[in-house]
């Protein structure tokens, strides 16, 4: 026979078979008949005596004696009982489904059309009241069912604990149960174990200690696995949010009270700033000093020098500070200035011996970054004249003369070749750069103000003139000779000036001085590159401080001059 209890032979199942009656079953084997029988030839088989159930076409049953029952074509139609025909043929067996109409079939093979109900299942068990099982394993599974006669599964009860401590078999798993898997069963169900076994269950769990010390023990280490990531990613999410959403780490107030000198580079913006700031313990961070700054409103005007701040202070305090002048510690070059003067303020800010500084320029000028056009000029005094520019410049103890210098001589360099001043210089009727320098320099000795500086540089340029009938091209400049003496008196006596015959007097040489008297600023430099048109060509101060005034011929000069002497 096969799985579902039937064979392709001609025996017939019992009534009381769960499938009897079954629709799918017959109903595909009838079907199966009826398109064989469509060729016009019945088909025989043999008939087999059945010892215990009754001939399924008639409906005999003689195991339960001489009771009579309803009978039930194979399509679950009732018909009229008949006698017992054991010897009639085959082929009659097969006429009844000839009456009937055809039942319909699904894509599978199972009727569509409803089920007959199980003759038998309202009538009375013979024999004290129990069925038969006839197929006889007492752990047999029931035959598979139609899907419209299947029916769901009812649920199990679970069965009941034996211990508050819950093992394998109910669930735990085997790491925390700490169990070791004897005999390879300990996850079956008890009711799949001999009862011997059953019975000896006390005896496997009287090491319940034993393994409830194991789970606390797995227990703990799992909680502190757990722990130890959750503390990870709190501490590492808490990081990432400061640094996307936090506000800047940030010291509170104005320091700590201990000074620190700190040296911001040419050309540092804030971050750059901020940086050194940090490394010198200034501030706590980069990104609160930067947004300190951009909520200042004058913050981007730090400029690079030498500050005196205090550690630990905020960053708004810090940017305060450095805009203060109490904190500049740069050394200024004011506009104008001689480089004698340069030298001491240097040797002051190095702590060095006075005259250090003057000895460096004198001797190691050429190797100070001099463009090649400000080199072999005859009758200087100072080849360093003119190029250590007005400036800021971070100046501190410890640093040498000569880097001094050279960070002096590079600024004004730059600004010189920045202007184009080789160019600019022949479009002014000079012989070049070294010249305009030196012209710059007289328009900041003699101006006393920047509105003055355009109008003095249109003297010069007049003064230098060859149709200069006026001076005849003498400059006449009081500046020039005080620079050979090396003062700054506004009172020259006549007879010492026309006897002192020094390349650097204008008043007994012709034309400009052999190189720059001072070193001019920014103005005055501009001021030599464009000078006003107006015909100026005497000047004086007639308060000799602050104020000057200009003339263009020798007769209004003679008035000013009268007016300088009467003050």
């Amino acid at each position: 026979m096969t799985e579902y209890g039937r064979g392709p032979g001609s025996e017939p199942w019992h009534p009381d078979d769960p499938l009897y009656g079954d629709g799918g079953w017959g109903g595909q084997q009838a079907a199966q008949q009826a398109q064989q029988s469509y060729g016009g030839q019945p088909q025989y088989h043999p008939q087999q005596p059945q010892q215990q159930y009754g001939d399924w076409g008639t409906g005999e049953q003689h195991g339960y004696g001489d009771q009579s029952y309803p009978q039930y074509d194979e399509y679950g139609q009732q018909y009229a009982p008949q006698q017992p025909q054991h010897q009639q043929p085959q082929h009659q067996q097969h006429q009844a489904p000839q009456q009937h109409q055809q039942p319909q079939y699904d894509q599978n093979g199972w009727p569509t059309g409803s089920y007959p109900q199980d003759p038998y299942a309202q009538q009375p068990a013979p024999y004290g009241g129990e069925q038969s099982d006839y197929y006889g394993a007492p752990e047999a599974y029931p035959p598979p069912e139609p899907p419209g006669r299947r029916r769901p599964e009812p649920e199990r009860e679970p069965e009941p604990g034996t211990d508050w401590d819950p093992g394998p078999d109910q669930g735990e798993h085997a790491f925390f149960a700490g169990g070791d898997d004897e005999d390879g069963r300990d996850g079956e169900p008890d009711d799949r174990r001999g009862r011997g076994e059953r019975r000896g269950g006390g005896d496997r769990r009287g090491g319940g200690k034993e393994k409830k010390r194991r789970s606390g023990l797995a227990c703990l280490v799992v909680v502190a696995v757990f722990g130890g990531g959750l503390a990870g990613v709190s501490y590492f999410g808490y990081q990432f949010y400061q640094d996307r959403f936090g506000s800047a780490p940030d010291f509170a107030g104005s320091g700590n009270g201990e000074q620190v000198t700190v040296t911001i580079p040419k050309g540092s913006g804030g971050y750059a700033i901020g940086q050194v700031l940090k490394k010198m313990g200034v501030v706590k961070s980069v990104d609160a000093f930067v947004a300190a700054q951009a909520a200042n409103p004058d913050g981007k005007n730090i400029q690079d020098g030498v500050y005196t701040l205090q550690k630990e202070m905020s960053a708004a305090s810090a940017v305060e500070l450095m805009l203060s002048p109490k904190s500049r510690d740069n050394l200024i070059i004011a506009e104008g200035k001689r480089n004698a003067a340069v030298y001491e303020l240097i040797d002051a800010r190095l702590e060095v011996e006075k005259g250090t500084t003057a000895k460096v320029a004198e001797t190691r000028w050429k190797t100070l970054g001099l463009p090649d056009w400000a080199v072999n000029h005859p009758n200087v005094k100072d080849p360093l004249e003119g190029f250590l520019f007005p400036s800021s410049y971070a100046v501190a103890k410890g640093q040498k003369p000569e880097d001094v210098l050279r960070q002096m001589v590079a600024r004004a360099t730059e600004k010189y070749e920045s202007l184009d001043f080789e160019t600019k210089a022949k479009s002014l009727g000079l012989e070049g750069p070294w010249e305009l320098v030196t012209v710059a320099s007289l328009v900041q000795a003699e101006g006393k103000t920047h509105d003055d500086f355009r109008k003095m540089s249109e003297v010069i340029y007049n003064r230098l003139k060859p149709t200069n009938t006026e001076t005849y091209q003498l400059l006449q400049f009081d500046s020039t000779f005080n620079y050979l003496k090396g003062e700054s008196n506004i009172d020259i006596a006549e007879s010492e000036i026309k006897s002192n015959k020094d390349p650097y007097n204008t008043y007994t040489n012709k034309g400009l001085p052999p190189g720059p008297i001072g070193n001019p600023g920014d103005d005055a430099v501009k001021a030599a590159l464009n000078p006003t048109s107006d015909g100026w060509i005497y000047f004086v101060a007639t308060d000799g401080v602050n104020k000057t005034e200009f003339a263009r011929t020798h007769d209004e000069f003679l008035k000013l001059k009268d007016k300088f002497n009467a003050r």
